[in-house]
């Protein structure tokens, strides 16, 4: 990339060409395929202005890397802004919460990201998540529990959900009696802030963001109260020492996007990563027989199919991305998940290799500064839940003709629904079959 100065030609004076033209990534192509709507772009136009969103698309590696990186010349202030504007009456909807969104980690620049992130990274540490993993595959074996001896699961319903917003919670600090109020809110944020919603719609889920930002401020207020451990209760600390690192206002916002963060991207990582691994029964069964590849198999299903499509940055100076200038001001568009499919970092990139050797250099937890701080706890998680089922339901297979149901948004992507069956009398361990058939 090199710097130009202010004054370049803008988004309106550029031509629409046929590749920003068709790109709507709210469509059920797009859902189905993100990577692969977007393979023109990246061979021939691989940085272009997009007419319906208002933000210039970028889609090759180099490039989607390279402004993660450069927090010089692109501010990452946008980062949780709507993608479709609010409307009047959504934005009335959300004054009478006294809806009040301010910057948090993803969406703050430096010099003060660097020192918020220091003083709040330590609960997600590595070695601190590691600790977790007992209590993550007691859940997880809990769950798996209940319907193993079935003999069919909507694995979503049945496990992906609950399992990551339990975990997600515990490490946020949110107390367990308040565990289902708040998953019930935490979907909405998705489409709050990546779909394209008519007006009466936004309306419905600005009433359930205001609800969510209430309850958000109720946690906060009592963990203030009774203390607790997590990443909540550890920012608490911060704000009591320094009150102008960590106000209240970022305390309300941090538990609010936090557990979006910790949750549904998880529940939607683990959906995309069985779908695919099911679908190539040879890649399932190399799992179920070796349990050790299955580390580097959770990253090459994060590049192949990762569970946040596309993330933002707006551009503070002039600045040439790809070729294009991208002009001051101007929002863009960074789609990991085209990145992630780049022939140029990756040899046969549509191809899901579980054995690939550089399948972690993937982009679907950002790079840079920013890069996702939850990522080991992810990572945690889609491990021991991909251990657990290769080891007690390896005969799994996708239920043929279902409708995975993906959301109709630009970023956040995964299965609403994941059907498998099973026949019960076959699984491996003893315990796990029905009555009758445990000889």
């Amino acid at each position: 990339m090199s710097s130009s100065q202010p004054g370049a030609a803008g988004a309106a004076r550029c031509p629409v060409s046929g590749v920003a033209a068709g790109f709507d990534p709210f469509t059920a192509e797009y859902q189905d395929d993100p990577a692969g709507t977007l393979r023109a772009a990246r061979d021939s136009e691989p940085v272009f202005h997009s007419p319906e969103l208002d933000h210039w698309v970028v889609t090759r590696y180099a490039d989607v890397r390279a402004v993660f990186a450069d927090h010089r010349r692109f501010s990452a202030a946008n980062a949780l802004d709507p993608i479709t504007p609010l409307g009047a009456a959504a934005r009335a909807r959300l004054a009478r919460y006294g809806f009040a969104p301010g910057p948090v980690l993803v969406n703050e620049d430096e010099p003060v990201h660097r020192r918020r992130r220091r003083a709040l990274a330590p609960p997600l540490a590595a070695e601190r998540v590691a600790r977790l993993e007992g209590r993550v595959r007691d859940l997880v074996t809990r769950y798996v529990d209940r319907f193993v001896a079935r003999g069919h699961a909507d694995l979503v319903d049945d496990l992906l959900w609950d399992v990551p917003a339990i975990v997600g919670l515990l490490v946020t600090g949110v107390p367990d009696e308040d565990i289902d109020r708040a998953r019930n809110y935490a979907i909405k944020m998705g489409l709050f802030t990546w779909g394209r919603a008519d007006d009466e719609h936004q309306v419905e889920i600005a009433e359930q963001v205001g609800r969510w930002w209430r309850l958000s401020g109720e946690l906060v207020d009592r963990l203030k109260r009774e203390g607790g451990e997590g990443w909540v209760p550890t920012a608490i600390d911060v704000h009591r020492r320094d009150p102008e690192l960590v106000g209240d206002n970022h305390l309300q916002n941090m538990m609010m996007s936090g557990l979006v963060a910790a949750h549904e991207t998880t529940t939607n990582a683990a959906g995309n990563a069985l779908r695919h691994l099911l679908a190539r029964p040879a890649a399932w069964a190399a799992l179920c027989a070796d349990p050790a590849a299955i580390p580097n198999a959770v990253e090459e299903c994060l590049r192949f199919a990762p569970s946040v499509l596309c993330w933002r940055r707006r551009a503070r100076v002039d600045v040439e991305v790809g070729g294009v200038t991208i002009p001051a001001g101007a929002a863009v568009l960074l789609v990991m998940a085209s990145g992630n499919r780049d022939e140029a970092a990756f040899t046969d990139p549509d191809t899901l290799d579980i054995t690939r050797s550089n399948a972690k250099r993937h982009l679907a937890f950002g790079t840079g500064n920013h890069a996702c701080l939850g990522a080991p706890l992810a990572r945690l998680e889609l491990r021991v839940i991909l251990e657990e089922l290769t080891r007690r339901l390896p005969h799994a297979r996708l239920v043929e003709g279902q409708d995975f149901g993906y959301l109709p948004n630009a970023s956040f992507h995964g299965p609403r629904h994941l059907r498998v069956e099973w026949d019960p009398a076959a699984n491996p361990l003893p315990a796990d079959r029905p009555r009758g058939h445990r000889g």
